[in-house]
C-alpha cells in the first residue's frame, strides 16, 4: 500500500465507488466524479501536510466533487429546453396576452397605490425582496402576527384589484382562498 494520497486514492477506489454509487444513483455520475477527484489528487502538492483522517479526506472530496458537478449540471439547459428554445413558438407574446398582461399590471399598480406606506413596504419586502418576516417585523417595530395580518391584507387588495383570488401559502388554511 502506498502511503501518498494518491495512492491510498488508488488502493480506495472500488470502495470509494461503492460508496458513492449508493449515495449517487447514477453510475455515470460517480465514474465522472472519480476521476475529477482523481485529477485533483494527482495536482495536490505532495509536501502540503498530511490529513487527520485520508481516507475521510480523500471521500470527502470526492463528495465535494459530486456537490460541484450538481451545481454546475443544474445550471445548464436540458436539451427538451433547448428544442423549445429554438423551435418552440412565440404563443406567449400574441397581442392579447401582451394586452391582458398590461392591464394586470396596471391594476396592481394601482392597487399598490391603494396600500399604506407600511402594507406595500411589507408585501415588497416579504415578496420582492424574500425577507422573513422576523426581519420585517424587526425593521417595522412591530409584531410578526401583524407583519402576517398587513401582508394578508395587502394581498388581498391586490389580487381583488387584479381579479384573481388570494391563496394564503402559509399557517392555518394554507391553500384556501382568502
Amino acid at each position: 500500500m502506498e502511503t501518498s494520497l494518491l495512492g491510498l486514492f488508488l488502493d480506495n477506489y472500488e470502495d470509494f465507488r461503492r460508496r458513492l454509487r449508493r449515495r449517487l444513483r447514477s453510475d455515470d455520475l460517480v465514474d465522472d466524479v472519480l476521476q475529477e477527484t482523481y485529477l485533483r489528487v494527482e495536482r495536490l502538492d505532495p509536501n502540503v501536510e498530511r490529513a487527520t483522517h485520508p481516507t475521510g479526506y480523500l471521500f470527502r472530496m470526492a463528495l465535494n466533487m459530486a456537490a460541484d458537478h450538481h451545481r454546475s449540471s443544474s445550471r445548464l439547459l436540458t436539451g427538451e429546453e433547448i428544442d423549445e428554445l429554438v423551435h418552440g413558438t412565440d404563443d406567449q407574446l400574441d397581442p392579447p396576452t401582451v394586452l391582458a398582461s398590461r392591464q394586470d399590471l396596471a391594476a396592481l399598480g394601482e392597487a399598490l397605490d391603494m396600500l399604506t406606506r407600511r402594507q406595500r413596504e411589507i408585501l415588497i419586502a416579504a415578496r420582492v425582496d424574500e425577507q422573513p418576516q422576523a426581519a420585517i417585523a424587526a425593521r417595522h417595530g412591530i409584531s410578526v402576527r401583524m407583519v402576517g395580518k398587513e401582508l394578508k391584507k395587502a394581498l388581498e387588495t391586490c389580487a381583488t384589484k387584479v381579479g384573481r383570488k388570494s391563496v394564503q401559502r402559509f399557517g392555518p388554511g394554507a391553500g384556501d382562498p382568502s
